[in-house]
């Protein structure tokens, strides 16, 4: 397979395989906290500001731990960085299991918080190294194949979820089976690091730094002077904060202005925006070998703020289709973005991908600020402002890559 193979032939088949497998599960964890914020509203009697703090608590532990995380696999490598993060991911998901008989929000809040730093490590870790595993040339339509499987994670979690956390006809809250879904990926999680333990995955040296920087001393060279990085880290922080916020409260709106149940909204959160999350991405990682990365990104960018445009002025089912439509456009965003930012900054790449991890926390930002719009306005709608101008960025950002590359 060409893709995972350099221009001297050698193929990296196995670490890929093996770290891709690693998607899937922090999609998981990422999309069943989706129906979580719903599941506490409801059983703990929260406001959406407060149920936000789910996602805050999550997205703040990738604030705080993505510099420690990348300097432990700066050190110590790759295999170490995902050992780490799986560790602290499986400790946390099995602490549910006292949390669901003490139910207390604080306490899952700090499970949330745990499970949020061990999801740090392995993205530092795994994203970064998937783009060096082949041709640099392929290094988007490498990490959007990856990318796939965190989608297929982001399917199943809303499903077991949903199917766990709602029941009965009016889709009401069941506290009974909470620890269930975690209790299963904690143990997962914690076999998968046994496997991580026993293999020895090759340190892959970074590509050579852009030519644009090549007459300077590398050593005089920051990555702060990497203006696709410094765009890029922008641009990301916004995209997570888009994709949380539409996540977070997908269930909110198509039972409040859609007239759709929790449970059912939660099952067309997996099979429908989560299955074009995957096929998205999937169908992005062969698309970009027809067209540069940069344009499709800015294709996309444009169809999801005219999705936002119908949300604002079209409820009901017009608002669930343009949603449907989003999530096919954002699907490719973060991979994209991601190798676009760290592409050419060389000896840097540990160093850039701790930031752009660390950009993650804007997935606690917009939860909590469409929460407190939901709350003051009464209507959901008006919060979609925040995503629109989110995607508005990184639609420019895609230009500026494409302008850039022409003028290059």
């Amino acid at each position: 397979m060409s893709l995972i193979k350099t221009k001297d032939g050698r193929s990296y088949l196995l670490p890929f395989v093996l770290i891709t497998s690693l998607f899937f599960l922090w999609g998981f964890a990422h999309s069943i906290l989706d129906v979580l914020n719903k599941h506490f509203q409801d059983s703990l009697q929260i406001s959406k500001t407060g149920s936000a703090l789910v996602q805050a608590m999550v997205y703040g532990g990738y604030f705080l731990m993505a510099i420690p995380a990348g300097k432990i696999i700066s050190r110590w490598g790759y295999r170490t960085g995902v050992i780490t993060g799986l560790l602290l991911y499986g400790t946390g998901a099995l602490l549910f299991i006292p949390g669901a008989y003490i139910m207390t929000f604080w306490f899952f809040l700090m499970c949330l918080f745990i499970i949020g730093c061990g999801l740090t490590c392995l993205e530092t870790a795994a994203n970064p190294y998937v783009t060096v595993l082949g041709d640099p040339e392929s290094a988007e339509r490498r990490i959007n194949l990856s990318q796939s499987f965190n989608g297929l994670g982001w399917i199943v979690g809303p499903l077991v979820g949903g199917l766990l956390l709602f029941d009965g006809e009016d889709g009401t809250a069941s506290s009974s089976l909470l620890a269930l879904p975690y209790a299963v990926i904690g143990v997962v999680v914690l076999i998968v690091a046994a496997v991580f333990a026993k293999v020895k995955l090759p340190e892959v040296a970074e590509e050579p730094e852009n030519s644009e920087y090549s007459e300077k001393s590398e050593k005089s060279v920051s990555l702060w002077s990497h203006r696709n990085f410094v765009f890029g880290l922008v641009a990301l922080f916004l995209y997570v904060a888009a994709q949380t916020g539409l996540n977070s409260f997908f269930i909110n709106y198509a039972t409040e202005n859609a007239d759709v149940n929790a449970q059912t909204a939660a099952v067309l959160l997996g099979f429908g925006c989560m299955g074009l999350f995957m096929l998205g991405r999937m169908g992005g990682s062969w698309l970009m070998s027809l067209v540069r990365s940069e344009r499709v990104l800015a294709a996309c960018g444009v169809g999801a703020v005219a999705a936002m445009a119908v949300i604002l002025f079209c409820p009901g089912s017009w608002g669930i289709a343009a949603l449907l439509v989003c999530y096919l456009c954002e699907s490719i965003m973060f991979p994209t973005i991601f190798a676009l930012a760290i592409k050419g900054v060389g000896r840097h790449t540990k160093q850039a991908s701790s930031y752009l991890i660390m950009s993650i926390v804007g997935g606690a930002v917009a939860p909590l600020l469409m929460g407190l719009i939901a709350d003051t306005t009464g209507d959901m709608r008006p919060a979609f402002t925040v995503p629109m101008v989110c995607y508005a960025v990184i639609t420019a950002y895609a230009v500026y890559l494409s302008r850039k590359r022409i003028a290059d």
